[in-house]
Order: C-alpha cells, then structure tokens, then sequence
C-alpha cells in the first residue's frame, strides 16, 4: 500500500458520526451545550476564585488551573467538530491535527498529575491541619501545579512525537471527530508497536499510578476523619473532599476506559462516545459539582452575580 510521511499528506478528513445523519444533529446540540456550560461555569469559577479574597487558598488555586485546562481541552476537541457541521466541511490541515492531538493529551496528561496534586492538598487540609499553611504555601503550590503541567506538556510531547514520525498510509480518513491518537494511529501503515509501548508506558504512569497516589491520599483522610469524635465534624471534614473525588471517579473512569481497555475490545463507535464524554460531560460537570457542594463557591458566587446586570435574577435561582 501507498505510504506517505506527514509533510506531503494535505489534511485529514473527519468521519465523525457522519454515518448517522439524525444521530450527527443530535451529537452537534448537545456538544454546543456542554461547551457553552463549560467555558461559562469554569470561567465563573476561575473569575471568583481571583476577585474573592476567601477563595484565595490553595484548593482554589489548584481548581483554577483545573478549570483553564478543561477550557482549553474541550475547545480544541468540541469547537473544530462544531465549526466543521456548521460550513459542511469535515476536514483538517495536518497541522491543525497535531495541534489538536497534542493539546487534548497534554491537557488530559496533565489533569491526571493535577488531581493527585488536590488529594495530597486534601490530605494536609484535615490530616495536619495545624501545619497546612506552613505545607501548602503560596510557592510549594505554584511549584506543584508548574510540576503538573511540565509533566503533562513533556509526556504529550513524547507520544505525539511517537506517532507523528510514522508513515500514514494512502488514504486520509479519520473514523473520528477529533484527531484523537488512538484513531490516527489506524491510518499508520508500518510498524505501531514502539508508539504503543510508549503509550502504555506514559498512560500506566499517568493513570493507574497517580489513582494509587490518590487512593493513599484517601486512605489516611478516612482514617483521620473516623477518628474525630462529633458526627457533624466527620460530616465537615468529608464534605471538603466529595467534589474532588467525584470528579476523579468521572475523569479517571473515562480515561481508563479510553486508553487501558483490553485490545480485544475494539468498537470505533463506543470509542467516540467515550471521547464525547472524555471532552464534553466531564469538564461541564466540574464546575458544577464544585459548585453546587461548596458553600463558599456558592456565597463567592452571588457577590459577583451582585455585581452585573440582571444578577438578582441568577441569585434566586440559586436559591
């Protein structure tokens, strides 16, 4: 079969859900809302977290570059798929392609670190209380989230690397709607298994070891938490942590179902729908639940509302 090598290919083509008619109209409403939902609710997250002077702690610093980062994911994943339905026009220049493929994995790599950084956060907060601001100060914290996303750039740097040196076979067609890795590998003609090696490699670092970092987290905060004595200081101490780990269940659900499924399960279809909620559902939920279990999000949250026309409006539904 043909081969070619990335400089001399002219662009890719979308497949998407372009089998589908009806099912593509569909796809395209609900993309639209959960990226509206997403870029609104986490930059009204971030832009409390800045103007409020109580959420300027380092739960709230590292949620801020959670939510800079889910922005960024899903408009590069969601907003090239939705310009492509509007003009009818499925494509991709190839430079647009590795740009979009590294900036989901680094943003999705970086996540990972990112999370495990708010457990060991969590785990200070209520297991050395008295020490948390001597712990977590304002440079140790810049220090982690850099760390975080340093690893996630570099590591997203080497896989993208691993694949885009390959040699593409003649056809250009990608059976996804976005150039997600793990479908433009299928467009190579040679050898795969170095790439995947390397793949394997970084997921198995970036996925099962970071949730093992947080399950330890996890561990001695449960252990903490049943050894204070009053139930409303146990119902307290573990309110603080249920948003962090119900949006680490979401995340790492996903991304495990993605990237460490067995290789005998193969379904290009089920792979787009876990793309679809990998990029869509999951940063859309994350301000949300932030939102909607944190008291001090909520005060924060009517005080600017306060602030902008037509506010009062939004506070009473709030309510």
């Amino acid at each position: 079969m043909f081969q070619a090598n990335w400089t001399s290919v002219t662009g890719f083509v979308f497949l998407g859900f372009s089998y589908y008619p009806k099912v593509e109209i569909l796809v395209f409403v609900l993309c639209l809302l959960m990226y509206l939902i997403t870029f609104l609710g986490n930059i009204i997250l971030i832009s409390i977290s800045i103007l409020d002077s109580h959420l300027h702690t380092p739960m709230y610093f590292f949620l801020s570059n959670l939510s800079f980062m889910d922005i960024w994911y899903t408009s590069s994943a969601l907003t090239p798929m939705m310009v492509n339905f509007v003009s009818g026009t499925n494509t991709i220049s190839v430079l647009g392609c590795a740009a979009q493929m590294y900036i989901s994995l680094a943003m999705g790599s970086t996540e990972c670190v990112l999370l495990s950084v708010m457990a060991y956060d969590r785990y200070v907060a209520i297991c050395n209380p008295l020490r948390y601001s001597i712990i977590m100060n304002r440079r140790v914290c810049v220090q982690m989230a850099v760390g975080s996303w340093i690893t996630g750039c570099l590591t997203a740097l080497v896989e993208s690397a691993s694949v885009l040196q390959l040699s593409l076979c003649g056809h250009n067609n990608i059976n996804h709607f976005t150039c997600e890795i793990l479908a433009v590998l299928k467009l190579v003609c040679v050898d795969t298994s170095m790439a995947q090696l390397i793949m394997l490699v970084i997921s198995t670092l970036l996925l099962p070891m970071q949730m093992l970092l947080i399950c330890i987290s996890y561990a001695f905060i449960l252990s903490s938490i049943l050894r204070i004595s009053s139930a409303d200081g146990r119902s307290k101490a573990f309110s603080t942590c249920t948003a962090h780990l119900t949006v680490v269940v979401l995340f790492y659900g996903t991304a495990l179902s993605m990237y460490l499924k067995p290789s005998a399960v193969d379904s290009q279809e089920v792979d787009k729908f876990m793309a679809l909620v990998y990029a869509g559902l999951t940063p859309m939920l994350n301000p949300i639940i932030y939102s909607l279990r944190n008291k001090e999000v909520k005060v924060a949250l009517k005080k600017l509302l306060t602030r902008i026309p037509f506010g009062t409006i939004f506070i009473s539904i709030l309510k």
